[in-house]
């Protein structure tokens, strides 16, 4: 019913002098009134004509009233429309049998004819507050269920429609496949270009990807539409965003494995053709793993684990490429599996340490910085260097909870040693995007290190790529940081694609040259471009790391044109915190080609 146009009702009674009175009843309150003399012809009216109320006779020739409400019931136009039932019986088994037939309200005759009006207002009122109820609960289980960037299936839907598949699979001895998307570097385009445009780019993939597989058969998106309606022999696909720039497709009725691969080839091509932006073109190109139930896992989340391990080779092997999984890549995707639970319970009972690589003030030869490094002694496993189980956790969302535990345990460990803690010297601890991003982020670094003694510097190290991700956000983050006490490096500089406008914006004290520009010292580009760095900082009035530093003639050199503070090998490895104690009663000056 709309709020311009006059309620429509349908009556339907074999009795003309009833139709007849209750046209003049209704017309007169501004209703508008079509009427049908038995249940065939109501029938055909009420999808003719969509009417907002049906008022039904129970006695009809060819179709009564009560079949006619169950009926127009078993419709979806028909689910929610008001239906008001007349009949001459008023006993309790004929009430009960129109209102199972679905009815909103019942009436026996003879009608009250000034009353009938009014009371199919109540009706059409009560209907119009239950379709905005439905309406709203329509909305949050959309919001529940779809992702709000690309209007596909989000993580949630996508759990239930795996589940769903492959308990199909074991039930009706079917199969299935599942096709795991990223895009390739996705995260170094999301720096350079900003998080807005990145969004643009995953609406745009996410589009393209819809349309190439809609040309291949149809996409179940409706998340109610029973199973068994769905099941037929032509291909079928089920298509999600779980998160990020990871994008799920569901294969069912394949004909076989080599059908699913070749489908998967062409989806590689055709994403990886260059997509427009603005006035710009990005050759975007995605790596996809493929798994199959029950071939591979006869479970939903093994089947997942499998293709997720498939896509990680994927990726490490080459990226833009297709790889099904098999069993060369058990041991992976169960080691990865295992890290995860066993990092899980690392955490919960504090069993990772925290090492500290010194940093050395090259004017004092004496240590002034330290870098807080976590390290993991696996009681079975053995030492797992750090960049292994980092990207677990990135990957399993543990990493938010590790950055935590990193807070806290510098924090514990200066506290630990009963003021030996070099006061004079400031700790950089590194920050995740996840951890920095989150909208608590600001009150829970302050939580964590509110017990820290304020005679140490604690400096929160930041890609260039993480605080471009929103630029202007950021700026306002970094300078509540700094109002706090905190100093801000920007780590791996010269790796991103900050520009020098922003970057004069930022609260930064201390910019970390990246490791990588060290290793080039010594050739005329890798000496240019430090050289180049150096000066921008002393122009900035910031403070230099070098990082990796591994020979003298790196340390003369870095020395000689004023970099500040210098970290690697060559001075010192990382220490317990202990050690970081002993080493700060150390002259560096002799390592830096001094006496």
């Amino acid at each position: 019913m709309s709020d311009t146009q006059p309620p429509k009702v349908l009556v339907c009674d074999d009795d003309m002098m009833v139709r007849m009175l209750a046209r003049e009843c209704l017309e007169s309150e501004g209703m508008l009134v079509i009427e049908a003399e038995n249940g065939v012809q109501a029938l055909e009216l009420f999808y003719e004509e969509t009417p907002d109320l049906l008022f039904l006779d129970v006695n009809m020739p060819l179709k009564n009233g009560l079949d006619v409400c169950a009926e127009i019931r078993a419709t979806p136009a028909g689910r929610d429309v008001p239906v008001l039932i007349a009949t001459g019986a008023d006993d309790k088994n004929s009430i009960d049998r129109g209102f199972n037939a679905g009815a909103t309200q019942y009436k026996t005759k003879p009608i009250n004819w000034s009353l009938l009006s009014r009371d199919l207002r109540y009706m059409l009122r009560a209907a119009d507050a239950f379709k905005q109820v439905q309406a709203q609960k329509d909305r949050l289980s959309y919001l529940a269920y779809f992702d709000q960037l690309t209007k596909l299936p989000n993580r949630r839907a996508f759990t239930d429609q795996l589940e769903a598949a492959v308990a199909d699979v074991n039930k009706h001895n079917r199969q299935c496949a599942l096709l795991c998307i990223n895009i390739d570097h996705f995260k170094r385009i999301n720096d350079s270009i900003g998080q807005s445009s990145g969004d643009e780019i995953l609406r745009s993939f996410a589009l393209r990807l819809y349309r190439e597989v809609e040309s291949l058969g149809p996409i179940v998106s409706d998340l109610d539409t029973p199973a068994a309606e769905l099941e037929n022999d032509a291909l079928q696909f089920l298509l999600a965003r779980p998160g990020g720039d990871e994008f799920t497709i569901i294969i069912k009725n394949y004909e076989s494995i080599q059908e699913v691969e070749n489908i998967a080839l062409r989806l590689l091509q055709v994403l990886s053709e260059p997509m427009k932006l603005g006035v710009q073109s990005f050759v975007i190109t995605p790596s996809i793993g493929l798994a199959f139930a029950p071939l591979d896992a006869k479970a939903a989340e093994p089947l997942l684990v499998c293709a997720d391990a498939a896509l990680h080779n994927a990726k490490e092997t080459g990226r833009q490429r297709v790889r099904r999984y098999d069993s060369s890549l058990q041991k992976d995707s169960a080691e990865q599996l295992r890290i995860e639970q066993d990092l899980r319970v690392a955490l919960a009972e504090d069993s990772l340490t925290m090492v500290y690589q010194p940093q050395i003030d090259t004017r004092s030869g004496k240590i002034a910085g330290a870098e807080a490094l976590i390290r993991w002694e696996h009681p079975e496993l053995g030492f797992i260097p750090p960049t292994d189980f980092i990207e677990v956790a990135e990957r399993s969302g543990l990493i938010v909870e590790l950055g935590n535990w990193i807070l806290r345990r510098v924090n514990s460990d200066a506290l630990r040693s009963e003021g030996k803690f070099p006061t004079n010297i400031s700790v950089s601890i590194n920050l995740s995007p996840l951890q920095f991003n989150q909208s608590d982020f600001v009150d829970n670094i302050i939580e964590t290190l509110r017990e820290l003694d304020s005679e140490y510097t604690v400096e929160l190290e930041l890609t260039e790529g993480v605080i471009m991700t929103d630029a202007e956000a950021n700026i306002t983050k970094l300078k509540r940081l700094k109002d706090l006490g905190f100093a801000i490096a920007i780590d791996d500089f010269g790796t991103g694609y900050s520009s020098l406008s922003y970057l004069r914006q930022f609260p930064v004290d201390t910019l970390k040259i990246d490791r990588s520009f060290i290793n080039d010292l010594g050739t005329r580009e890798g000496d240019g471009l430090v050289e180049s760095i150096l000066a921008l900082s002393k122009a900035m009035s910031l403070t230099v790391v070098a990082e990796g530093v591994e020979t003298a003639e790196q340390a003369i050199f870095l020395k000689k044109r004023g970099c500040q503070l210098l970290q690697g090998f060559l001075l010192e490895r990382p220490l317990s915190p202990e050690g970081l104690i002993e080493a700060c009663d150390k002259d560096y000056n002799q390592l830096l080609g001094g006496e």
